[in-house]
């Protein structure tokens, strides 16, 4: 027994490692196989053909979004941050969303597509501008958003 163990200790940790990675792979295929066993019955069994299609189901129930993008510039044709925008359907008295445009004053909202919108923008010391985006035809809508200063009251015009 002397001699075998003087072999193990003469052979580098290297050459351990190569002699394990050589007699591993005898081993892994018997494990293998239990991790694909799961994921082969959802991939090609019955069950997995349900669950398949009940996604699917879940796909052709969701309604893509249509989504509103656009830009807000002053007077000057400069980007306005921090306008609020605020969307609803034509007809409707309620705002259903409602969000703000960005440093760049940019915005973009999704909407359920089939429908009429009216985006009102407002800001302080600018009149509200309202435009309509009908979202039955197209994915996607783009709108260029000028702003003008808000007319003086008549007050102000009196004087």
């Amino acid at each position: 027994m002397g001699s075998p163990s003087k072999q193990w200790r003469g052979m580098t940790k290297t050459t351990l490692v190569l002699l394990a990675a050589l007699y591993l792979p005898g081993f892994v295929p018997a494990q293998e196989p239990v991790p694909p066993a799961p994921t082969a019955p959802s991939a090609s069994g019955e069950s997995g053909q349900d669950t398949g299609s009940s996604s699917s189901k879940t796909k052709t129930r969701l309604i893509p979004s249509f989504l509103i993008i656009g830009t807000v510039f002053n007077e000057n044709a400069l980007s306005f941050p921090r306008v609020q925008i605020r969307i609803r359907r034509s007809g409707e008295k309620k705002f259903r969303w409602e969000t703000y445009t960005d440093s760049r004053g940019e915005f973009a909202v999704r909407v359920p597509p089939g429908f009429e919108y009216e985006v009102v923008t407002r800001v302080k010391k600018y009149a509200d501008q309202t435009q309509h985006v009908d979202a039955k035809v197209e994915v996607q809508q783009r709108l260029s958003i000028k702003l003008e200063p808000q007319v003086q009251s008549k007050a102000g015009a009196k004087s």
